[in-house]
């Protein structure tokens, strides 16, 4: 199935148009719900107010990963330049991760996805996997031993959290450690520089329980993990706001539109998937309706 197969050429061209004005709202709105989740702790130091940032604040981090995953492929903004600067420092880099690294090791993901050469396989092959497996896979990623594992693989030479391309920018490590020291300088300024500690502690724990249910979502226990036709090697998740909020930011639970037609802009995805159904090509799709359902598939019987 290929977009010219399914869609008219004006079709294509209106999920595929880009805009810097909606890509930099998503920027400046994922970094004003940072800032303001950290602002509440501060204000309201407890462990309620820490137990919400753990809970909310990985669907922010994730937010930014997700950002540089479409500045990635070229199609978050409009102006190249934009994709570059601003996936880079103000995605990649806070997130540990490295944007030139990140699309090239993806597009091999892309090519070879629905084959046994997709290099992603390791994060979602096994499935389903037994309900001891997955606990025990929780506990590493919610006590750290994942995020650990993580600053390890950074230290020596691996790029990002979401790749396992080694560093495809000079002086990496040292453009990660100022990206954070310029979110401290920030929150300092605010006088609230000690949250740093909450995003951080965050990220090595809760985000890392998110980033795997995310890829249990995309390519796990589908209908065919190694047919090419995305509809069956990819899913998408149908997920209720709260969901999307929390687990599934700036529309990637759409996988499979986005890997239908990987230059259409995350803001576009649910626009193509309307299209899709209407051209009934999701007819005989099975749909995942919240993140519940696919651990439920995630699970072996």
């Amino acid at each position: 199935m290929r977009p010219n197969e399914v869609l008219t050429s004006q079709e294509r061209e209106l999920v595929l148009k880009r805009s810097d004005f909606r890509a930099w709202l998503m920027v400046v709105r994922t970094w004003a719900l940072t800032f303001g989740i950290l602002w509440v702790v501060a204000a309201f130091p407890s462990l309620v107010t820490l137990l919400f940032a753990w809970l909310v604040l990985p669907g922010r981090q994730l937010s930014l990963a997700v950002l540089m995953h479409e500045a990635g492929h070229g199609s978050l903004f409009k102006t190249r330049v934009y994709n570059q600067w601003v996936g880079q420092w103000l995605c990649a880099l806070p997130t540990l991760g490295d944007l030139h690294s990140y699309a090239r090791g993806h597009s091999a993901h892309h090519k070879f996805a629905g084959s046994h050469d997709d290099p992603d396989l390791p994060n979602y092959g096994a499935y389903p996997i037994s309900r001891e497996s997955l606990y025990r896979k929780w506990r590493r990623d919610l006590f750290g031993a994942t995020g650990l594992k993580l600053l390890r693989a950074l230290a020596s030479g691996t790029s990002s959290q979401m790749s396992r391309e080694t560093h495809g920018s000079s002086h990496l490590v040292a453009k990660q450690i100022l990206s954070h020291l310029i979110f401290i300088a920030a929150l300092s300024a605010m006088g609230i520089g000690w949250t740093w500690f909450v995003w951080m502690f965050t990220f090595l724990t809760s985000y890392m329980w998110v980033v795997r249910l995310r890829q249990v979502g995309e390519h796990a226990a589908v209908t065919n993990l190694y047919d090419p036709d995305v509809r069956l090697n990819t899913r998408t998740v149908e997920a209720p706001f709260w969901q999307r909020f929390l687990l599934a930011p700036n529309n990637v639970n759409y996988h499979m539109e986005h890997h239908f037609m990987a230059g259409v802009p995350c803001y576009n995805l649910p626009k193509l998937r309307t299209l899709l159904k209407q051209k009934g090509v999701l007819d005989e799709v099975p749909v995942v309706s919240g993140y519940g359902q696919v651990l439920k598939m995630a699970v072996a019987p």
